[in-house]
């Protein structure tokens, strides 16, 4: 228990410390792509001050080379100067030819307000330029940089999120086989017992068709007890007749069922063999066959059909029930999944691991339709 208690801590706290890493480098970025900002902006200005000095010196024998140097020093950073009209003056780090279009400054102008204040020139009097620019390359590519951190955090969380999930899913299932072990010892009990007092009514001359039944139901007991001692490993699989097999099964629950339950039993050949657990299959033709009359509420028609091909075993259930909406042709299949007040929602989802993890089957809802009924398809190898 202790070590139990101590591994979810530990998982907890792992998450804990990576999520605060990631929120860190995350915070560290933002801090750093301000302070990036606020680089070029004050590059920006000090290019805008060059641009001042060389459009306010009147001395054509000055030299004006150190304001040149520093506007031609700008290689990456997108900017428009324009007058106070906003009639295009020149650009850097543009288009040269995308730059004569009007519709094209335009649209960069728009871009160029939406990121950044412009920079105001003052030359004389009224007489003022501006300078639009925009974020560089390298600042644009550091914006993406929180998104991709955020996304590794994402895949990092769905990775242990799981990892853990599988880790509870096997616990699941090792407590499902478990329970489901010590649930057929526990059975094995009074069925020893009821199986001595078959015996002794026997003797006592009992009407052989009340003790017939009792031995059926008692053989039904035992088999259910196989069933569930059979549940986490892997079954033995014989080479059987199908046929037979479906039949026992479907005759079993015909003759406990509602009598205003119609039960056809339909079949190609009465022999038709593949290679199969005869306790875990009847478990899945019995579970279909309840589903059926669940579904009908007692009262409807039941069609088994059995068929083969040159290579498969093709066995449908079809009912005249309340049907299911196409959505949970898949649902119903997952443990714990029921459209019923009562139960647990194993049925289905123990079918399918017997179908195609036990027998390398398939099984699926070939067709339903709402309050007219469904049917249920069981895919076979043939041998």
């Amino acid at each position: 228990m202790n070590f139990l208690t101590n591994s979810i801590l530990f998982r907890r706290i792992s998450i804990f410390i990576s999520l605060v890493i990631v929120s860190l480098i995350l915070w560290n970025t933002y801090i750093f792509f301000q302070k990036f900002k606020e680089d070029e902006r004050i590059k920006m200005e000090i290019l805008a001050d060059a641009q001042k000095e060389i459009a306010s010196n009147t001395d054509l024998n000055a030299s004006v080379s150190l304001p040149l140097k520093i506007i031609e020093s700008n290689t990456n950073i997108p900017m428009i100067l324009v007058d106070n009209k906003g009639e295009f003056i020149t650009s850097q780090n543009l288009d040269s030819t995308k730059v004569l279009n009007p519709k094209y400054i335009k649209k960069i102008l728009a871009k160029m307000k939406s990121e950044n204040t412009p920079i105001e020139v003052s030359i004389s009097g009224n007489n003022k330029q501006y300078i639009y620019y925009s974020d560089s390359d390298l600042l644009n590519r550091l914006t993406y940089y929180p998104l991709a951190l955020v996304l590794i955090l994402i895949l990092f969380l769905s990775v242990v999120y799981l990892f853990y999930s599988s880790n509870k899913a096997a616990e699941t299932n090792r407590l499902w086989t478990g329970m489901a072990k010590e649930t057929a010892h526990q059975i094995g009990t009074p069925l020893s017992s009821l199986l001595g007092w078959v015996s002794i009514l026997k003797m006592e001359k009992v009407d052989e068709t009340y003790i017939d039944e009792i031995e059926k139901d008692v053989h039904r007991l035992n088999t259910i007890a196989n069933r569930f001692s059979k549940i986490g490993s892997v079954p033995e699989l014989k080479k059987e007749n199908i046929v037979t097999v479906t039949k026992q099964a479907f005759d079993y629950l015909e003759s406990r069922s509602s009598k205003q339950i119609s039960f056809l039993f339909l079949t190609t050949d009465d022999e038709i063999y593949t290679n199969i657990n005869t306790e875990l299959f009847g478990w899945v033709i019995e579970n279909l066959i309840k589903n059926a009359i669940d579904a009908m509420l007692g009262k409807g028609e039941l069609i088994l059909n059995l068929e083969s091909t040159s290579k498969k075993i093709k066995i449908t259930v079809s009912d005249t029930g309340k049907g299911m909406s196409k959505k949970l042709f898949k649902q119903i299949f997952k443990p714990g999944f029921t459209t019923k007040k009562r139960g647990w929602g194993l049925g289905l989802s123990l079918s399918k691991r017997i179908v195609e993890d036990y027998h390398k089957g398939k099984i699926f809802v070939q067709k339903s339709e709402l309050e007219k009924g469904t049917t249920f398809e069981i895919l076979l190898n043939k041998i």
